[in-house]
């Protein structure tokens, strides 16, 4: 069962050519992999939980082809000079804005400093960063109710790592874009997810 609806990203798929290169192209660069934390969801399931989170709220073409896109580069053998051959400079820019720098070992390290980059990236980076947090929360919120805590052992690093960082990527973007329509949803799903934990925590004398 999917806990974002993707079906607003197909109808704009159906409806721009853009868009529906941008999906075709994450479908073949996510082909056979899955998602972390998701419960055994194809890998595409996520970018198009993005972008449809992002095109219920009426976000252009170009921002959601970019959500497509937006993990590509991390996970499949695409480049940003890849994408900007066959998306242009604005999509391809966009993509390295919310690309890991995987050169970092340190996981709390290498999120600091995307952190730091996406708040200073142009356009709607900050957009597609809050969508991609919150459809990771809310797919894993998910995962938990579906299988238990068992799927924290998908991830290579604790749930309560995870859960600090995106509480540190909410305060960020409450910072830098106050107005941003997501940033209810995201603290609604932090607490969900804090619950999450606190509820499978061992409690004293137990």
């Amino acid at each position: 069962m999917r806990p974002i609806d993707t079906a607003p990203i197909d109808d704009d798929a159906a409806r721009s050519e853009l868009i529906s290169r941008a999906l075709a192209k994450a479908e073949a660069a996510h082909a056979g992999q899955t998602r972390n934390g998701s419960g055994g969801l194809p890998y595409i399931e996520h970018p198009r939980m993005v972008a449809a989170t992002l095109a219920e709220r009426g976000y252009d073409e170009t921002t959601l082809a970019a959500a497509l896109l937006h993990d590509v580069v991390e996970d499949s053998d695409t480049t940003v000079e890849d994408l900007r051959a066959e998306f242009g400079e604005e999509i391809a820019d966009l993509v390295d804005a919310l690309s890991d720098d995987e050169s970092i070992d340190s996981y709390r390290e290498r999120k600091d400093e995307h952190r730091r980059r996406v708040a200073a990236a142009d356009g709607d980076a900050l957009a597609i960063y809050a969508a991609d947090k919150l459809t990771n929360m809310t797919t894993l919120h998910a995962a938990i109710a579906a299988e238990g805590m068992r799927v924290a052992d998908e991830y290579k690093v604790p749930l309560t790592l995870k859960l600090e960082v995106w509480e540190a990527d909410a305060a960020m973007l409450a910072a830098e874009a106050p107005g941003l329509s997501l940033l209810g949803p995201l603290d609604e799903a932090i607490s969900r997810l804090a619950a999450d934990l606190g509820a499978a925590a061992p409690h004293p004398g137990t």
